[in-house]
């Protein structure tokens, strides 16, 4: 019998992906744990690696397909002993099925009968139009000419065997001109925005159409949103709605932190290269200053869910990465119990691995709370939004030497600015306060941080 290869859930918040690359081919033989496609998330690419044994008989979902659901059927195996050939062919019936996530014979008919003359080019028939057409596009690329009111029909897809991918529609939504189906749906009076309005996946707020009123027409272009962006979009805007934010800032001296940073890491033995075991950074200093004082506040070192308080035996530090398109938050587990050195080589291979997109879902997802540093960027001070199920986050901004007084007399010395937010069902003021000043005292006195 056939062994079917579906989409896998690469995380617990995942819903569909892209079929970045193949590592197999049809005919080929493969066993148990070798690693047979690259999958694209919102976030990262992952390998997936074969369940069974068998031969590939039939990839279903070509490469390149973006938008592909979790669980739809991407390949077939034939067992052992079973014919290839026989395995391929019984997969070519569900073969359709994978790039429809839902039921398409009634579609095929439905808008040739829902289109009538009285309606112009309306956006939904021209969008289920598409749906006896789903081999020849991917979910993506049929989602988003359904935002954007695009006949798919009308355009030559670019894709694996002419299948339309989201890059034919964007092109499409920026001027490509004939794919248009949706303008003439549009108020007559303001046919200009109607022509350059895709219904792009935002957060709730002004509608499109709206905003675009507001501009003069030709003096913008239209860049769609990305999985990323719109997973970060969604999050931030739950956070701010849901989460009750409250924000406790405070200075810090740093002149004493780096001092002890420099002799660390001129002390830092070296490969025969040259190389040094590890080179610390103000924000590797940062992180186990907050994960050590969350180990002195325990009750800050919590999660809100509606029945219990989540409370934390470990200080497990996210830490704000910028990639392109958006942000990830890799995650220093146990940062309380590891060293400086360890905690500085783990960051620089975050964030490499972010950056490439190589991370592992376990290894940015979860966490106790978090750190944005801006300071590199020469911000001052900021307020970061808090990210569930974190119930606080730690916005750090630039070090700059100040006027202070010191014993009654003014004195100059680097200085560094601190806001936490904290998510007030679980961590009040009072307690914000008491987690910023068992951090300031770590910052101030670094060599708590070694013993």
């Amino acid at each position: 019998m056939p062994i079917n290869i579906t989409m896998p859930a690469l995380s617990p918040t995942m819903e569909e992906g892209n079929l970045a690359k193949w590592l197999v081919k049809e005919g080929d033989k493969i066993k148990s744990g070798d690693v047979i496609a690259e999958i694209e998330t919102d976030k990262a690419t992952m390998e997936v690696e074969a369940v069974d044994e068998g031969t590939v008989a039939k990839i279903v979902i070509p490469a390149g397909t973006e938008g592909v659901k979790v669980n739809a059927l991407i390949a077939v195996l034939a067992g052992e002993g079973e014919d290839v050939a026989a395995a391929a062919s019984g997969a070519a019936a569900p073969a359709a099925a994978p790039a429809a996530a839902t039921p398409a014979p009634k579609a095929e008919t439905a808008p040739a009968q829902s289109a009538p003359a009285a309606q112009p080019a309306p956006v939904a028939p021209a969008a289920r139009s598409t749906d006896s057409h789903r081999t020849f596009a991917s979910p993506l690329a049929r989602r988003l000419a359904k935002e954007s009111g695009i006949d798919l029909t009308a355009l030559v897809g670019s894709g694996p065997h002419g299948r339309v991918i989201k890059k034919d529609i964007e092109a499409a939504a920026v001027g490509g001109g004939v794919a248009k189906a949706a303008p003439a749906a549009a108020p007559a009076a303001q046919p200009a925005v109607a022509a350059q309005a895709p219904a792009a996946a935002a957060p709730k707020g002004m509608s499109e159409d709206a905003v675009l009123k507001l501009f003069e027409p030709g003096s913008y272009e239209l860049v769609p949103h990305d999985g990323m962006r719109k997973t970060i979009a969604k999050r931030l805007q739950e956070s701010k709605q849901t989460v009750p934010h409250f924000y406790v800032t405070v200075d810090c001296e740093l002149d004493a932190l780096l001092a002890l940073r420099t002799q660390l890491n001129d002390a830092a033995p070296k490969s025969k290269d040259g190389v040094p075991a590890y080179k610390l950074s103000v924000n590797d200093m940062v992180i186990k200053a907050l994960a050590l004082a969350l180990r002195d506040v325990p009750d800050a070192n919590v999660s809100w869910t509606d029945s219990n308080m989540v409370k934390h035996k470990h200080s497990d530090v996210g830490v704000a990465v910028s990639i392109p398109g958006g942000l990830i938050t890799p995650i220093i587990r146990s940062a309380e119990l590891k060293t400086l050195s360890a905690i500085s080589n783990e960051m620089k291979d975050y964030g490499k691995r972010a950056k490439e997109r190589k991370l592992k879902p376990e290894e940015y997802q979860g966490g106790t709370t978090a750190v944005s540093n801006m300071g590199m960027m020469g911000v001052k001070n900021f307020s970061a939004v808090i990210n569930p199920p974190h119930a606080t986050i730690l916005a750090v901004g630039a070090g700059e030497q100040r006027v202070i007084v010191k014993k009654g007399e003014m004195a100059i010395a680097t200085m560094m600015s601190v806001t936490l937010s904290t998510d007030h069902r679980c961590v009040d003021g009072a307690l914000g306060a008491e987690l910023l000043a068992a951090f300031k005292g770590y910052i101030e006195n670094p060599m708590g941080m070694l013993v």
